[in-house]
């Protein structure tokens, strides 16, 4: 199995617990920012992590929790039992040095995202107010986007998260992109996972990782629930005829800025669709 490519441990409880010593291997040796942790609840069951010296999002995927963080009590949150309808998630910004808590009252699956926190920005709801569903690309790089967090909301310290939906047999992540150099305003270092769900739960993905010397090339299968860690280069995912592809993006690195690179390849298909 490629060193990128990430299978939940089980079916419930903390089913993937991607940490910046955890995503370390063969090809990914230098990764020290993006954290992400998964959860799968039954009904009245909990789970409650402390953030130390990282910020945290919240996001309820599917499902309804009871959460209190940073000794405020939030409340019921999750309205989306099912990630498929596209509707916006609710959220959470948990800044370090707090603490956090969920009771679902439903079954749900919450998933923790996680980067260095400095202290500058207090607990609050992210969404669903604020994120709206968006169109992105053409033809059959069409994809939907549901920004939770990204540059243009100055809720974080170094967390940029999104939601992708691929209708089937689009691509996305595409035109190939990088932002793996510390370069701005040319480029942005960002760490990247994908977390990955398809429908049909039994279908499949396709994500590419990939440098343009080819010191980098895996290809990979994903499953419903599979985790892709992106250390560098370019990173397309496709959705095969029949089977629709939702991934929840985390990013994060020096700077909370999102600047990337065309590969040269694929250039023109980004210029001509401008």
């Amino acid at each position: 199995m490629p060193d990128l490519l990430r299978k939940p441990v089980g079916t419930t409880g903390k089913v993937h617990d991607i940490t910046t010593t955890s995503a370390k291997g063969p090809l990914s040796p230098d990764w020290g920012y993006v954290g992400f942790g998964l959860y799968h609840l039954k009904a009245g069951e909990n789970a409650a992590e402390a953030t130390g010296d990282r910020e945290v999002i919240l996001v309820l995927v599917e499902g309804k929790a009871n959460i209190t963080a940073a000794g405020e009590d939030f409340g019921e949150m999750g309205d989306r039992m099912n990630v498929f309808e596209r509707t916006p998630p609710h959220c959470l910004y948990v800044p370090n040095d707090q603490d956090w808590s969920a009771t679902a009252t439903t079954d749900c699956v919450l998933a923790v995202c996680t980067a260095p926190g400095k202290g500058n920005h207090k607990a609050q709801r992210l969404g669903p107010d604020g994120i709206t569903l968006t169109e992105r690309g053409k033809g059959t790089n069409t994809r939907y986007i549901n920004n939770i967090a990204m540059e243009d909301r100055d809720v974080c310290d170094s967390l940029l998260v999104t939601e992708v939906f691929t209708p089937d047999g689009h691509w996305s992540s595409y035109p190939s992109h990088r932002h793996d150099e510390d370069d701005f305003p040319n480029m942005t270092y960002l760490e990247e996972t994908y977390y990955h769900r398809i429908n049909p739960a039994k279908g499949f993905g396709i994500q590419r990782v990939y440098a343009e010397d080819g010191t980098l090339d895996e290809t990979m299968a994903v499953s419903d629930g599979d985790v892709v860690l992106v250390p560098r280069g370019h990173h397309p995912c496709g959705a095969p005829y029949g089977f629709e592809m939702y991934y929840l993006n985390v990013m994060a690195g020096p700077l909370r800025k999102w600047r990337f690179k065309a590969d040269p390849a694929v250039e023109w298909i980004m210029e001509r669709d401008a």
